[in-house]
């Protein structure tokens, strides 16, 4: 392809993707179609003869829009947002365009100094102090991972350089909510801690983690001769955006001298708003943290936030220096290679510069309190409608709800049955998309409020087909799951 044809073909696809921003509400929420839909419409073989992309867009309509769920649609309300704003599909743009690999300052500068820039925009954005420096990353299992990584090399004077973990005479534990993210457990495995060295603290009734159990699983594993190494606390877990008391986990984890790092995947878009920190009190005695921009902030996928309070200990885990990699400027610059596990890095910090500078704090700030707000009206109908009940508080943006019908309270596996079907019909429509889920032993309704586009009108016709659904269902008198 050369630039003509580029040219020709690349404002073909922005008008599409444009013209299909424009006409989202109109297409059913989460694809409908069945597993082989999309691959039977693809040939078996690449094509042996350059076809060129004239058709590329009839294309995408034809074999790649029916299996597309429109995570930006302004009925999503399903797992958390996942927002892509159009001025960061311009950023993305760019970052292909230009095809830099950031591994180190030099082999492309500007990689490195927008990201140093806009990383500590973030951190003044978020309230946090300047003892953090920042660093992104693909996704927030990678940063968990980095810091468990971290915790490891604290806790045992870097095994890695010796034998490793198969060296270490005592076992070393990490501690997490049975609320927290799989990426979590998955994150303690794959840093060699091991299932049974994994403790999930259990949670009180607001779901977040019970800092005295949480001291208890501590001092049983001292007496046991275990090593206590690392605890990661949740600024809005995932099932219900708890919030557990990072105040006092730090305070415990400096007793004991465990390595603290924070999950606040989609919670830390919340910190933009100065009166939303309290949920975070205690964040600066934290080790390492993470936020997703590629949230709620609607920086688009992949771009994950990592801050750290001690990058030299970061560097020091990940880094390897080959002669093949060194440079002149290595002593005066940061090459981001050593602060994360990949050696390549896409250049994604254009496209947080590019939302920031298109949307301003301000803008951001507007959009985030409109989420805020759409919550708790929805939290408002469900207090005060009979036969409908909320299962955990609404700190952020998503509510576990679900409807106990008369004829069926107490029978926790009728209950299951009829949330589960409501659920389905609700997406069925079209109109809407939800996520069930289960909520220690309970099928609910979870309601995850943040798309870009989501007003109140969405809300309320949401509200009302989840009513209108659950009356259809008592008024029938039949309990039976319909079928996907």
């Amino acid at each position: 392809m050369n630039s003509d044809e580029f040219r020709r073909v690349g404002h073909e696809l922005i008008e599409w993707i444009a013209s299909y921003r424009d006409r989202m509400e109109t297409l059913p929420v989460m694809s409908p179609v069945s597993p082989g839909d999309i691959a039977q419409q693809l040939p078996a073989e690449a094509p042996i003869r350059g076809e060129g992309l004239d058709d590329i867009v009839q294309e995408l309509d034809r074999i790649v829009m029916p299996g597309i769920t429109h995570w930006n649609h302004p009925g999503f309300f399903a797992y958390f947002p996942s927002n892509s704003d159009l001025s960061a599909v311009l950023g993305d743009i760019a970052c292909a365009g230009l095809g830099a690999q950031g591994m180190s300052w030099q082999t492309s500068p500007a990689a490195t100094e927008v990201e140093d820039v806009v990383m500590e925009w973030l951190r003044q954005m978020l309230g946090l102090p300047e003892t953090f420096s920042g660093v992104i990353q693909d996704s927030a299992s990678s940063s968990t991972f980095c810091a468990l990584l971290c915790a490891r090399e604290r806790s045992t004077a870097f095994c890695q350089n010796q034998g490793g973990m198969q060296w270490e005479e005592e076992p070393y534990v990490v501690y997490a909510s049975d609320q927290a993210h799989s990426s979590v457990p998955k994150a303690a495995l794959l840093a060699g801690f091991g299932k049974e060295h994994l403790r999930l603290i259990e949670t009180d009734d607001d779901h977040a983690m019970r800092v005295d159990s949480l001291e208890a699983a501590i001092g049983n594993d001292l007496a046991c001769g275990r090593v206590p190494c690392a605890v990661v606390a949740a600024v809005g877990t995932t099932a219900t955006t708890a919030l557990d008391n990072l105040q006092r986990i730090a305070e415990i984890a400096e007793g004991f001298g465990l390595w603290l790092h924070v999950d606040a995947a989609l919670a830390g878009t919340a910190m933009v708003l100065p009166e939303c920190r309290w949920m975070w009190k205690g964040i600066e005695a934290v080790d390492s943290l993470v936020m997703n921009p590629h949230k709620w902030m609607g920086v688009g996928f992949d771009c994950s936030a990592y801050f750290v309070k001690d990058p030299q200990h970061l560097i020091r885990v990940m880094s390897t220096n080959p002669s093949y990699l060194r440079t002149a400027q290595d002593g005066v610059v940061r090459n981001l290679r050593d602060w994360g596990i990949p050696l390549g890095r896409r250049f994604r910090a254009l496209k947080l510069w590019f939302l920031l500078k298109d949307l301003g704090v301000e803008g951001l700030q507007a959009r985030i309190r409109r989420d805020l707000e759409n919550a708790q009206w929805l939290r408002q109908q469900v207090d005060a409608t009979p036969g409908w009940e909320r299962l955990a508080p609404v700190p952020l943006q998503t509510l576990c709800i679900r409807h106990v019908p008369e004829e069926i309270k107490g029978d926790e596996k009728a209950l299951a049955t009829h949330n589960q079907d409501i659920v389905t019909r609700v997406n069925e429509s079209g109109h809407y998309y939800l996520t069930p889920a289960v909520l220690k032993g309970q099928q609910i309704i979870r309601i995850s409020i943040g798309a870009t586009p989501t007003e109140r009108r969405h809300v309320e016709g949401l509200w009302t087909a989840l009513r209108t659904e659950a009356d259809q269902r008592v008024a029938s008198g039949q309990w039976s799951v319909v079928s996907n």
